[in-house]
């Protein structure tokens, strides 16, 4: 049985981002939540969640001793099934502007850049349901119907290098990226987790995934 392992390095809503694996994985698929290098090196799969600011997040990733290390053997050396959901999608990048700058892990170029938003009634944080905007057929998506609703919860967005890497947008006062994928690297900017049937259908694809 393969294992997807949810990297705990003390940010993001464990608790629920494990369940919602669990209940996708149903008994094909082992969820393990860790924090050991060893174990995510040796991963089948990798999901790292993140809630906060950018740059805290980061230094949490880095003061976890070998965990960047282990990641990067799993992901770039083995070629293992990776997901960034939130702030752990904005990690992919390049570097973060939040509070300055911060170095990201440049798996997808780019930088996270805070949402531009002209309307008064549209807040920051944005907060609740946008529809995705897909750019074309892709194994995270193709599971999906139409114009599927997501919930995002979010002041900033990663903005990638190159428009291919976008597989999906969506709209908040200006369009941004939803759904990043590159090989077998692939980042959400909405929690799946508190996504009911539509982020499910979306992990359990993940879960599938062959890239």
């Amino acid at each position: 049985m393969q294992t997807a392992v949810l990297i705990d390095y003390g940010s993001g809503n464990l608790r629920s981002a494990e369940k919602a694996l669990m209940h996708a994985a149903g008994d094909t698929v082992r969820v393990v939540v860790s924090a050991d290098p060893e174990t995510i090196a040796t991963a089948d799969r990798l999901v790292l969640p993140g809630v906060g600011a950018f740059g805290s997040c980061m230094g949490l990733l880095k003061g976890c001793d070998g965990l960047i290390e282990a990641m990067t053997t799993a992901v770039r050396g083995r070629g293992v099934p990776f997901l960034g959901v939130c702030v752990g999608m904005q990690l992919l990048a390049t570097r973060g502007l939040e509070f300055g700058e911060t170095a990201g892990l440049d798996w997808i170029g780019g930088e996270v850049r805070r949402l531009e938003v002209d309307d008064p009634h549209l807040k920051i944080p944005h907060m609740g349901w946008n529809a995705l905007e897909p750019t074309g057929p892709h194994p995270l998506l193709d599971g999906q119907v139409h114009g599927a609703h997501m919930y995002f919860t979010h002041s900033f967005a990663l903005r990638p290098s190159d428009v291919a890497d976008v597989r999906a947008w969506t709209t908040h006062g200006e369009r941004f990226a939803a759904v990043v994928a590159r090989d077998n690297i692939a980042g959400v900017q909405f929690h799946p987790e508190k996504s009911q049937s539509h982020g499910l259908q979306l992990l359990g694809d993940f879960l599938e995934w062959r890239p």
